[in-house]
């Protein structure tokens, strides 16, 4: 056992809970609680800051003392001191989420499908770990390891030329202010549900998000900023569906389709119809060496 291993075990039998218990907490499976207590495996940096967060000590702590040595004095002034830090540094009305994650056995993080069947309740379950353990998971290993990913299946016409089906690969975004005007988005909100649009941010201006459809058959709305949940930045998708070729291609191909009609509907010639355009041009031949 590592001396983060034997802290964890320490502190989970602590604070009196099961190692599911505690799975849950933090947005792991249970087994990977197994792995961090036996010392099979180190939690990444992000399950590190939220059990730091759980067990009131930082992680500089968790990983350089071993709490089961120390007296329940020391422990406990350890934990006032984490507590007064972050009463100092957190920042007014500020909200600190956590979110919910899924990893392989690896502990590479997973991408979680959002399928658009699901939509409707994710509005309630995106912080749920259950919620997010059931979703399907895969893995996208061109994708750059920077961030926290999510795909969402659109639905409708109005985002237009992707198709309703279309599979949104997006990226956590944790600070909703740093949206950029013009980009596309899948956002979590309180009423919409799950929308796929292209933002425009007036935060400053009017603590509101302006969400254009590309199909312009739909008009544009507000949302205010207090009623998002959660917003990712969108990075690829999947689909299905194949877009259409060129102008150059198609009119191309119309062309072609035309003359192999016009060659279709030409009349067929005969041998007999042969033979008598041939005798007729004798016939003609003859006339004019006479005259």
């Amino acid at each position: 056992m590592t001396l983060i291993s034997r802290n964890i075990k320490f502190f989970r039998k602590r604070l009196n809970i099961t190692q599911a218990k505690f799975a849950e907490l933090i947005g792991v499976k249970r087994s990977l609680v197994g792995a961090y207590e036996e010392g099979r495996s180190d939690p990444r940096l992000v399950n590190l800051l939220t059990i730091s967060r759980l067990f009131k000590v930082s992680v500089d702590h968790l990983i350089t003392l071993e709490f089961a040595k120390l007296s329940e004095k020391k422990i406990k002034d350890i934990q006032t001191i984490f507590e007064a830090k972050n009463k100092v540094t957190k920042p007014a009305k500020t909200d600190t989420k956590i979110l919910t994650i899924t990893v392989d056995n690896e502990e590479n993080e997973n991408i979680e499908l959002v399928p658009h069947k699901a939509s409707a309740g994710y509005t309630s379950g995106y912080a749920d770990p259950d919620y997010i353990q059931d979703l399907p998971k895969f893995q996208l290993p061109m994708l750059p390891n920077d961030g926290t990913y999510r795909a969402f299946e659109i639905s409708g016409d109005s985002m237009l030329p992707l198709q309703s089906g279309t599979v949104i690969i997006s990226k956590y975004i944790e600070n909703i202010s740093s949206v950029k005007n013009g980009q596309t988005y899948v956002l979590v909100t309180k009423d919409e549900g799950v929308v796929y649009k292209r933002v425009f941010n007036y935060l400053d201006e009017n603590s509101k998000f302006f969400l254009v459809s590309d199909n312009e058959s739909y008009e544009p709305y507000e949302v205010f900023g207090d009623d998002v949940l959660e917003v990712w930045e969108a990075k690829a998708f999947i689909s299905v569906a194949f877009p259409e070729g060129n102008n150059y291609y198609q009119n191309n191909t119309q062309a072609n389709n035309t003359s192999t009609t016009a060659q279709k509907e030409a009349p067929t010639i005969t041998l007999e119809d042969l033979t008598k355009i041939v005798i007729e041009l004798k016939d003609e031949v003859t006339k004019l060496k006479r005259s």
